[in-house]
């Protein structure tokens, strides 16, 4: 089944919901106009589809290949990295300044979205490199800057981040790796990472890994952690590659999926290299701030990993309705005895419109979430550029673990569209199902999110930005009761309140329980209710978002302004509100259990 671009949905996310008209009018985006925007939106889906696409199916079934310390990458990719670079992709919402194309992050979302929607294991390197060009933007020197970042926007260099341990996993406290200091201002490193995604490969000339370590006069613990930047070829005063660094790929990772990513265990200091024992990197920022400049790159790529599993929803909903299209088993329950399509049956239809209404909520969320950061990061106002920023910040976690689980409930409902078929590898969706399983594990596991979100951001501002968001969805409630609805839509139109009226009665009933919980100091029962507090958070989002979508396509169809996407849309809308809005209710049921629950994990688990 070929991927299509869903640029119809697409636009109408950004333009309907997510603010790009505003977004454009700011001084930061002069110049770039809608039609800019379609015409990139144009060109990115069709490099999506025809060059990417073709290559998904081989990256899975010929992986990236491991001889003597190199990897050979999955057959097509290195010539489409080429056109990917060539085509000024990397640089799409980087600043002019830094020889970005400067456009906003929200068009840059659309576009990334259709990238990894066509070939995830190959996303995955773009996407690495665009959070080392933002961490080293944001706190490398000057020089720093000037040395790395136009290579890495121009393709000649990719990028990486090395934080796991073997025995560190997510506890980056257990780092071990050191860094000695040297009399010419470098480092020395030695130590082992692993799980460093594209952390070796033949696509580019260099490889610019950030890495975590520790110096001699480090404290314990996370505060004793500094970042590094260590080439795989020490740079030239003129940018060319130099002598060889000592830093070695031991082996590639065998795994469930993204078969064409090469996931690299990486040694440094092994003596390999041209420049003696010890790879030699240079200290980025101060010393013992590592983490904290780390977390640049690392919420830059769990946003981008949001994308990814709205990206993989598209890819599975698509191969599912196509095939339900052709599929002709069994008679309709209605107006016929001969078989029939299965997408005439009802629970297939059910299905497929969960997987559409999970797709184009989680769309929605994201894409609202590169709004608030570009009026965060650019808006003329002091004030609204705070408020903006601590709403994305907010939403960070939300994006990142809503839309990874709901790819993989979306593609394990492709497979089961599918039925027996699906579980055969040769239909296609199997892939997607493997591959979305890594999504809510890389980057900070779905617990990790829950905890940042409960940490970080509600208890750090004690409810404020989640006060702020029940006001605003509740202002969509009167919008919705005030409505001179379509008559083909006052049905759906009804259904969609009372979805929205039920997700914000959970949203200020749970964060109430859990705010009370942890300022009570009952931790165990915050952080026990902390996933079902995040995903009660990402499902009434996305469902507040539908909602926005369906008052503003009944707004159209009573203007007289009628499209086929908005009938469309309206019965994705009223299937969010049917199947997806009412789990709401049973989060925040689990949020108020926490107490109980807590005092039984005790008796089982201490």
């Amino acid at each position: 089944m070929k991927y299509r671009s869903p640029l119809e949905d697409m636009r109408f996310a950004l333009s309907a919901l997510a603010g790009l008209p505003q977004i454009l009018s700011l001084p930061e985006f002069d110049g770039i106009t809608a039609d800019v925007v379609d015409a990139v939106l144009d060109e990115n889906g069709r490099f999506a589809e025809q060059a990417l696409a073709p290559l998904n199916r081989k990256g899975d079934t010929h992986p990236a290949q491991w001889a003597a310390g190199e990897v050979r990458s999955s057959p097509g990719f290195a010539e489409a990295f080429g056109q990917f670079v060539q085509a000024g992709w990397q640089g799409l919402n980087h600043s002019r300044q830094l020889g970005g194309q400067g456009l906003p992050k929200m068009v840059a979302a659309a576009a990334s979205e259709n990238i990894n929607a066509a070939n995830l294991s190959f996303s995955l390197c773009p996407l690495l490199t665009d959070g080392v060009i933002e961490a080293l933007a944001t706190v490398g020197s000057p020089e720093q800057q000037a040395l790395y970042i136009p290579a890495m926007l121009s393709g000649r260099f990719t990028g990486t981040m090395n934080l796991t341990e073997p025995q560190a996993g997510s506890d980056l406290a257990q780092v071990r790796t050191m860094a000695h200091p040297q009399e010419d201002g470098s480092w020395r490193l030695s130590g082992q990472k692993i799980f460093i995604t594209w952390g070796e490969h033949d696509m580019a000339e260099n490889i610019v890994h950030l890495v975590l370590a520790r110096t001699p006069d480090a404290p314990e613990g996370v505060k004793g952690i500094s970042l590094f930047i260590v080439p795989k070829f020490l740079v030239q005063a003129d940018g060319s590659p130099g002598a060889r660094n000592d830093v070695w790929c031991a082996s590639l990772e065998h795994k469930l999926g993204i078969h064409g990513s090469p996931t690299a265990v990486l040694l440094y200091g092994s003596g390999k290299g041209e420049v003696g024992e010890g790879a030699v990197g240079f200290l980025v920022g101060e010393r013992h701030q590592g983490l904290k400049y780390m977390f640049v790159m690392m919420n830059a790529a769990r946003y981008a990993v949001g994308l990814q599993g709205v990206a993989l929803s598209e890819r599975a909903r698509q191969a599912a309705e196509a095939y339900a299209r052709e599929r002709v088993q069994g008679q309709a329950l209605q107006g016929s005895s001969e078989p029939v399509a299965i997408i005439r049956h009802p629970d297939v239809q059910r299905m497929l419109l969960t997987m559409r209404a999970l797709t184009e909520g989680a769309r929605a969320l994201a894409y609202v979430a590169a709004g608030a950061h570009d009026l965060g990061h650019f808006h003329p106002d002091d004030g609204q550029r705070r408020e903006h920023g601590a709403l994305y910040e907010f939403m960070v976690p939300v994006v990142k673990a809503f839309c990874t689980e709901t790819a993989v409930e979306v593609s394990s409902l492709a497979i089961q569209v599918h039925g027996g078929t699906g579980f055969i590898e040769e239909s296609g969706v199997a892939q997607y199902y493997r591959d979305a399983r890594i999504l809510p594990i890389y980057e900070g596991t779905t617990g990790i999110q829950a905890n940042d979100f409960l940490g970080r951001k509600l208890l750090h501002d004690g409810g404020a930005v989640a006060g702020a968001l029940a006001a605003a969805m509740r202002s969509t409630l009167e919008a919705l009761d005030a409505a001179d609805a379509h008559p083909e839509d006052a049905a759906a139109l009804t259904l969609v309140r009372q979805g929205l009226a039920q997700g914000v009665q959970a949203w200020e009933q749970a964060f109430t329980e859990v705010l009370g919980q942890a300022r009570g100091g009952h931790w165990d029962s915050a952080f026990l209710s902390s996933v079902p507090a995040l995903m009660l958070a990402g499902t009434v989002l996305a469902g507040w978002q539908m909602a926005r979508a369906a008052l503003h396509c009944s707004r159209e169809r009573t203007r007289g302004r009628p499209l086929a996407l908005h009938a469309r849309k309206m019965a994705s809308c009223a299937a969010y509100a049917a199947y997806i809005m009412p789990r709401a209710g049973a989060w925040a049921g689990s949020v108020a259990a926490g107490a109980v629950m807590a005092h039984h994990t005790g008796v089982l688990f201490d």
